[in-house]
């Protein structure tokens, strides 16, 4: 018996205000769920974060509810849980029930042991890092059901381990329950498979299947797992998506031109434009001299960002295409009034544009998601 587990497919996510950005993410999980097909899976879990907000666009639930029926067309079951972005704030049903209430795929995230053929799900919904404490009895019942089962036990969670990212971390492994045989994570958005000598099989984060805003620009690889349980031991596998090359370089002010002739020639490469981000160190760097070099690449990228490394006062991000002088003043402000390079970023780079497209909602459920961040790096600073 094998299932697929996919986590934080984020559907509706639309980046740089890019029809092809919000296009990349269906596409990866598309090609995810036509994978899953191919390679006859017995079932698949999604763990959390399915859509990018509780109230997605009428596309991002049909995309969903067209990949769910050619999982059923192929008497494929499925099984989700929520993670914070699926849930909203002000009480409302959360939309991927619709699914649930049309029997497309299986809510497990309220804590009762569903049992699918010789296997036993157990899932919980996200719950904040102040709410973790509430997993302690939960676990134990959970816990205490899984130990009387013979065959294979699956957990299925929505929440950062400390041991993998002490930053994002609200819970150790030693907090979860040990009798599981797999344990299918969601929310880390980098893929990492762990064994613990205290925990009774495998516990595997896939990832998300596409770069979001948070992760930055970066070469990495996106994916999810295939998990073999045919034997008594949960074996998982790394299947690669094909997602759109994402590109950081560092260079030299002095040896710009040249970096630019080279990078010219490797994104012709590509089958879809990449995103390009540019690192310029150098102690005098000619905005002009920099915007007319990047302008080369703005045929072969979706989009090509450069940053100045000159110092801390002069660390900007453009846009190629919009104005260079712009995008540096917005930076420089935001930076001076929130003292912080970081949260400049998260103003400009990603909560500016939201609000420029009108997006509240997702501009607000951003600001909720990053306000405990918010308060815990002021609150170190003091």
């Amino acid at each position: 018996m094998i299932f697929s587990h996919i986590s934080d497919t984020h559907l509706g996510f639309v980046q740089y205000y890019s029809e092809e950005r919000e296009q990349d993410v269906y596409t990866a999980f598309d090609e995810a769920i036509d994978l899953s097909i191919k390679d006859h899976v017995d079932f698949v879990i999604f763990a959390g974060d399915i859509f990018h907000v509780p109230n997605p666009s009428g596309k991002a639930i049909l995309v969903l509810a067209n990949a769910l029926k050619r999982l059923k067309q192929n008497s494929i079951d499925s099984f989700f849980i929520l993670g914070e972005h699926d849930i909203s704030r002000i009480r409302a049903t959360p939309v991927p029930f619709v699914y649930h209430n049309l029997e497309f795929s299986k809510y497990i995230g309220n804590g009762k042991p569903f049992y699918y053929k010789d296997v036993m799900l157990v899932g919980f919904d996200k719950r904040r890092k102040t709410e973790a404490h509430t997993f302690e009895s939960d676990f134990a019942q959970a816990d205490s059901q899984a130990k009387k089962h013979t065959g294979h036990k699956i957990l299925v969670l929505h929440q950062g381990i400390s041991e993998i990212n002490k930053f994002a971390g609200e819970l150790s492994s030693s907090d979860l329950p040990k009798n599981f045989t797999y344990y299918a994570m969601g929310h880390l958005h980098d893929k990492e498979l762990k064994k613990f000598s205290n925990l009774g099989g495998p516990l595997a984060y896939p990832g998300s299947i596409e770069l979001t805003s948070s992760e930055g620009i970066k070469e990495t690889q996106k994916g999810f797992y295939q998990v073999d349980i045919s034997s008594t031991e949960a074996k998982p596998t790394w299947i690669k998506l094909d997602t759109r090359p994402q590109l950081s370089i560092k260079t030299e002010f002095e040896n710009l031109k040249n970096e630019v002739d080279l990078l010219s020639e490797k994104l012709k490469t590509f089958a879809r434009k990449p995103i390009v981000e540019i690192k310029i160190h150098g102690e005098k760097i000619e905005t002009d001299l920099v915007q007319s070099q990047i302008t080369r690449l703005y045929p072969l990228a979706l989009r090509c960002f450069w940053k100045s490394m000159q110092d801390e006062e002069n660390n900007g991000l453009t846009f190629v295409d919009r104005p260079a002088k712009i995008d540096d003043e917005m930076f420089k402000l935001a930076k001076d009034i929130l003292n912080s390079e970081s949260w400049a970023n998260f103003a400009i780079r990603d909560l500016l544009p939201l609000l420029s497209a009108n997006q509240i909602d997702e501009a607000n459920h951003l600001v909720i998601e990053n306000f405990d961040r918010f308060k815990k790096e002021k609150k170190n600073a003091n």
